[in-house]
């Protein structure tokens, strides 16, 4: 009897205990194998269909989830074919999400550059527009049968700003030795000079400064701003490049099975409107965007020196007040030279020899060859004009500065960011209520860091960070050189030349020494210099500044045989002396510190023109 009431007692203190475990599995989630099989698969079917998507294969009641290749093989909603349709669907919502994130930088780098191409084009042709009208006022028929001079500058400058291996300091000494032959023989017209002639004065103007500073100062002015230009026009189309080559990615295999298991894989457990946990998130748009997060230094370097340019161009760079200089600075040399002509004509004698008279033409005085001077007017910041796109210079930067600032550290923040959204993650607030890769809870690994070398222990996606993706390193490289580009831009030089620059000084360095050798006279002290191009210090020109006074110029007499103008190689004057050609000295290919020394009993011959 006793071992009965023993045993009836064990029995039910053993279902008390079954009964009490059945209620925490209850409570816990838990569910046994054949209420899991029969529960309803109404919600994930409703959602599915909503996606647009047929329910035929779709399960009416969970099913083993066996076949199951990404989600948890648990008791499923999703079919085979369910789970590859919610694969593909989970890649595109991943780069609908990139898409939508990046049309901030999309859009502002290509209006942006559209904006301001447009107002630097416009600029210029303004600026000739505005030359035209006054010079035609100032100077008439002058300035009207010698338009095209004019023209061809502003041709020139196009160029360069469309991009073209355009010199802006050939173009503009190229310009300057074109107008100083035609001023200088419309202030004397009671002379004809021959072409050699004209030749030898356009040669020694930088020495003879017949227009005194304007060309300097005309220089550095337009140079800087146009460089500062180019290179801010340019950017922005770099940055609207690298925006969309970024961008446009494919999701890997791995990224894809870790997109599906945070976003759909609940759908397939029965649990629809369940959200993945915020790390979850983050460590699944970290592991799928590692390389992009690799841009960031890159990337932050180029919008800096982006906001930089910018800022010169409403500074001493500005591309407005350049533009408006041109006609006001061309005009103020032409005067230059009218009011010393007198002077300026005297040293051309003396050194380029004594032109024949005209004949049968009466001598005009150089202030009755055009028109009078008119003044040009300038413009305080409140009446600033406009251009046909109704802005001006200032707006244009203010705008573009106040979009740059949001980018930095866009790519890097890009995983942050995505996952901020509340519909694609839970809030970083709610770590209980939320999907955790296999059920409804915290989710308890830690963050990894940003980057592809961070990925190495992701426990969502797998990358391999020995294979940096190819794409993603050939942006790094063009981030590089834009950026290059724009900080030279910001001391004014244009890197497309220095190269170039420093090729041709490393030449003539090289052919200098050698040809040093054959003067044991002549030691290396003597023979050395710096040779470099004189770069203009930014404190010197703006906005005035005069260069100390230079020695008397020494001009070499024209030659008496024909050769052919180097800067016209392409036009007539070319062609009809092709047939002569001159060999250079091996003087002439020394930099210009050592040319007195080797040519000293040429100049001492020459000298006595000048008395």
């Amino acid at each position: 009897m006793e071992s009965q009431l023993f045993l009836l007692s064990s029995r039910w203190r053993l279902r008390r205990l079954l009964l009490l475990l059945s209620s925490v599995a209850a409570l816990s989630g838990a569910r046994s194998p054949a209420a899991a099989a029969g529960r309803s698969c109404a919600d994930t079917r409703q959602v599915y269909s909503e996606k647009g998507y047929s329910t035929n294969n779709a399960p009416v009641t969970q099913i083993s989830g066996e076949h199951l290749r990404l989600c948890p093989q648990d008791y499923t909603c999703c079919s085979s074919q369910m789970e590859e349709t919610l694969g593909l669907q989970s890649e595109r919502d991943f780069l609908k999400a990139i898409e939508e994130n990046s049309q901030f930088l999309q859009t502002t780098f290509t209006q942006r550059h559209r904006r301001f191409d447009e107002f630097f084009r416009e600029l210029i042709d303004l600026s000739e527009k505005s030359m035209n009208q006054m010079f035609t006022k100032t100077y008439g028929l002058l300035f009207t049968q010698n338009a095209h001079i004019f023209q061809e500058l502003f041709v020139e400058l196009r160029r360069y700003y469309s991009g073209s291996s355009v010199s802006l300091a050939e173009v503009l000494s190229d310009f300057w030795s074109r107008l100083v032959e035609r001023v200088f023989s419309l202030v004397n017209p009671q002379y004809q000079f021959s072409e050699e002639y004209l030749e030898c004065v356009s040669k020694h103007a930088e020495q003879l400064q017949p227009f005194g500073d304007m060309p300097r100062k005309l220089r550095v002015q337009v140079s800087r701003a146009f460089i500062a230009a180019r290179s801010l026009s340019q950017g922005l189309a770099t940055g609207r490049d690298i925006v969309n080559k970024a961008t446009k990615l494919t999701a890997d295999p791995e990224c894809v099975r870790g997109l599906m298991r945070q976003w759909y894989c609940p759908l397939c457990r029965g649990v629809p409107y369940l959200q993945p946990c915020h790390p979850l998130c983050l460590n699944v748009m970290k592991g799928c965007l590692a390389n992009q997060a690799d841009l960031d230094t890159e990337w932050n370097n180029f919008i800096d020196a982006l906001y930089l340019v910018s800022e010169k161009l409403e500074g001493p760079f500005n591309m407005e007040l350049a533009a408006e200089s041109i006609a006001v600075k061309v005009s103020e040399a032409i005067m230059y030279m009218q009011e010393n002509s007198v002077s300026v004509s005297s040293k051309v004698f003396q050194g380029c020899g004594t032109p024949k008279p005209s004949p049968a033409r009466s001598k005009r005085s150089p202030k009755e060859s055009g028109g009078s001077r008119r003044p040009f007017r300038t413009y305080t910041p409140e009446e600033k004009p406009t251009t046909a796109a109704s802005t001006n210079l200032d707006r244009l930067v203010t705008e573009l500065k106040e979009r740059l600032r949001p980018m930095t550290g866009f790519w890097v923040s890009l995983p942050q960011t995505i996952c901020n959204d509340e519909k694609l993650a839970a809030d970083v607030t709610n770590s209980e209520r939320c999907w955790n890769g296999q059920t409804r809870g915290r989710y308890l690994p830690d963050v990894t860091g940003d980057g592809l070398v961070s990925q190495i222990n992701n426990p969502e996606v797998e990358v391999d960070i020995s294979r940096p993706d190819v794409r993603t390193r050939q942006l790094i490289m063009e981030l590089r050189v834009a950026t290059n580009k724009l900080k030279h831009a910001l001391s004014g030089q244009d890197m497309d030349f220095m190269d170039s620059e420093r090729s041709r000084h490393h030449y003539f360095m090289q052919t200098s020494m050698h040809f040093l050798k054959s003067f044991p006279l002549v030691t290396g002290e003597e023979g050395s210099g710096s040779g470099g191009e004189d770069h203009e210090r930014y404190n010197d020109d703006w906005p005035d500044y005069s260069p100390p006074h230079s020695k008397p110029p020494q001009i070499t007499p024209p030659n008496t045989g024909k050769s052919p103008r180097g800067r016209e190689k392409n036009g007539p004057k070319w062609n009809r002396n092709n047939s002569k050609t001159r060999v250079p000295s091996a003087a002439s290919l020394l930099p210009f510190p050592l040319l007195p020394l080797f040519s000293l009993p040429f100049m001492v011959t020459v000298a006595p023109m000048w008395r």
